[in-house]
């Protein structure tokens, strides 16, 4: 009586293991080929982006990428973090993008010698860098200001022709009075 159970366990585990053995070769099989699928899609990228380097401006000379301040591959990297993942970049504006950054660099190294100091201190910096990091609420000053100064200008207007309606000189014909 156990003989058969027995047998049938053991016949039964053998069946299970086999189908493991054939699960788990097909999932490795599998992974080895997604990854070699990811691995070829990430260097048709590469090879897209290689093709895109060789774009030209509007004279249509090549965009060369020497004399840029920064990395190109970085900026662009950072650039697509903070953009929509649906946006491309055409070469020249990873190019502009690039000498815009290093312009700005620039103008806040520029100001940072005026400091009589050798050594830039961390206010010093934040000096330098707050045009550039306080744009939005230096924008919204800028408009405040305005309207303000519309204000006032229309409160020059509604004088000045109040002035003009309170002021104004009577017609008076020269026989009537006499000064």
């Amino acid at each position: 009586m156990f003989d058969n159970d027995e047998k049938e366990y053991v016949k039964s585990n053998e069946d299970t293991t086999e189908n493991s053995t054939e699960e788990i070769n097909d999932e490795s099989t599998k992974d080895i080929t997604d990854n070699l699928t990811e691995e070829k899609l990430s260097e048709e990228t590469v090879e897209e982006d290689e093709e895109d380097s060789e774009e030209f401006d509007e004279d249509g000379q090549p965009i060369e990428d020497e004399g840029l301040p920064f990395a190109k591959a970085e900026v662009v990297r950072l650039m697509k973090k903070n953009l929509d993942k649906d946006k491309m970049i055409r070469e020249r504006v990873k190019v502009e993008m690039n000498r815009f950054l290093g312009e700005v660099l620039e103008r806040v190294c520029e100001q940072l010698n005026d400091y009589p100091y050798t050594t830039i201190e961390y206010e010093m910096l934040k000096e330098s860098i707050y045009p550039y990091t306080n744009i939005k609420r230096i924008n919204e000053e800028k408009f405040r200001i305005l309207k303000h100064l519309e204000a006032i200008k229309a409160d020059c207007d509604a004088l000045t022709m109040d002035v003009k309606k309170s002021l104004k000189l009577k017609d008076v014909d020269d026989t009537d009075e006499i000064f």
